[in-house]
């Protein structure tokens, strides 16, 4: 803590070692995506699809609008890593799901990304363990604050509501991840415009 006993300084300490840290994270992360010649979204988004996600809820993860989602499909699907399916139980939502070779090439690509994270290399078993519980310590308390924030929240007024349809609903509950994003400069919105090589090309 470089000896202060400043609380002002000492968040101000850990916020500079966050963001360091993180950079460094991310730097190793984006470089094992550039030697299968993938952007890093693409990526992250492999190592999200342990199991099959619906497109709205890959969105919600990403943070991003319908238009991105539907770009990093259509990437993963152009590399055999991925594919859309319909829900078994309502054929509007589509999941995205990982292939056979989606699947190995997450397992592959896990592997060499978590070896060369900090925390693997820096720290020993029991430290790793209590950074995770930390780590977990800290998430559930923001999630809670965000829970009580929301709570707060004055609820939108049902009047502007048709009646039987939910305020962020539209037609299918995945209508908007399946319609191609509009056009800019002749290409989509949020399209990866460089053809990526396939991710499992042979000598990788």
């Amino acid at each position: 803590m470089c000896g202060r006993s400043d609380p002002d300084q000492l968040d101000a300490d850990i916020g500079d070692a966050f963001s360091e840290f993180f950079g460094r994270v991310i730097e190793n992360f984006e470089a094992v995506a550039r030697r299968y010649s993938l952007p890093a979204f693409a990526v992250k988004a492999v190592h999200m699809l342990a199991s099959p996600v619906p497109m709205k809820e890959l969105g919600r993860r990403f943070h991003c609008d319908p238009s991105f989602i539907t770009s990093i499909a259509d990437l993963l699907d152009t590399n055999g890593l991925a594919q859309r399916e319909p829900d078994s139980r309502d054929r509007r939502i589509k999941h995205l799901k990982l292939t056979p070779k989606g699947l190995k090439f997450r397992e592959r690509i896990e592997h060499e990304i978590f070896t060369q994270m900090p925390w693997n290399y820096a720290l020993d078993t029991g430290e790793r363990e209590t950074l995770l519980a930390l780590l977990r310590k800290m998430i559930k308390a923001e999630s809670e604050r965000r829970s009580q924030a929301t709570g707060q929240r004055t609820e939108p007024d049902s009047a502007t509501t048709p009646a039987g349809q939910a305020a962020n609903e539209a037609g299918s509950p995945d209508a908007a991840y399946d319609t191609p994003p509009a056009t800019t400069g002749g290409h989509r919105a949020g399209e990866v415009t460089r053809e990526p090589t396939s991710a499992t090309s042979s000598g990788r």
